[in-house]
């Protein structure tokens, strides 16, 4: 699909780091699929950056970035993701992060930013996050852990997988609280 269509003069300036696509994501209100094809770094993280905020100010506000074919991402493409978080969450919008390439996701890992994104497997895992809409139940989170290694204190605020910030040793978190190693 022609990216102009849903956003007017969206391909007129383009990188050759990084190709974004975008399609609507049916059943999402106010919803896109933003395909990254590339990587991002320092030097393409502004142009990235100004392509994201030309889709929110769109309209668009719940992003779902699918990362299958993004084969690196900086700290400084990271902050990037934040701040998108920060624009639309304010408007009632979310980002989900999809299909996240092993190495890509042990970046957003080691940095400790894997624990702010939700991040899916699937498209309909990302489509079934957002239909969910604000209606929640009971949560544990946020919740204080204890790593089972070295004992330190960690605040975790959803389930997942996380790196302890004393030991390094990746815990697993499930929507009980219930955390293991690995």
């Amino acid at each position: 699909m022609d990216n102009n269509v849903l956003i007017s003069g969206f391909d007129n300036d383009k990188d050759d780091s990084l190709t974004i696509n975008l399609r609507r994501a049916e059943g999402v209100q106010n919803g896109l699929f933003i395909y990254l094809s590339g990587y991002i770094d320092t030097y393409n993280s502004s142009f990235f950056q100004k392509k994201v905020t030309q889709i929110i100010e769109a309209g668009f506000i719940n992003l779902i970035f699918n990362c299958s074919s993004l084969n690196y991402v900086s700290s400084t493409g990271i902050g990037s993701f934040t701040v998108f978080l920060k624009m639309v969450k304010p408007k009632g919008g979310d980002v989900v992060l999809l299909e996240i390439q092993p190495k890509v996701y042990e970046v957003f890992q080691l940095l400790g930013f894997s624990q702010f994104f939700n991040i899916k497997s699937t498209a309909d895992e990302a489509i079934a996050f957002f239909s969910e809409g604000t209606v929640t139940t009971s949560s544990v989170f946020p919740l204080v852990i204890s790593c089972p290694v070295c004992t330190k204190k960690l605040r975790a605020i959803k389930s997942g997988r996380f790196r302890c910030s004393g030991c390094k040793s990746i815990l697993a978190i499930n929507e009980n609280g219930e955390v293991t190693l690995g």
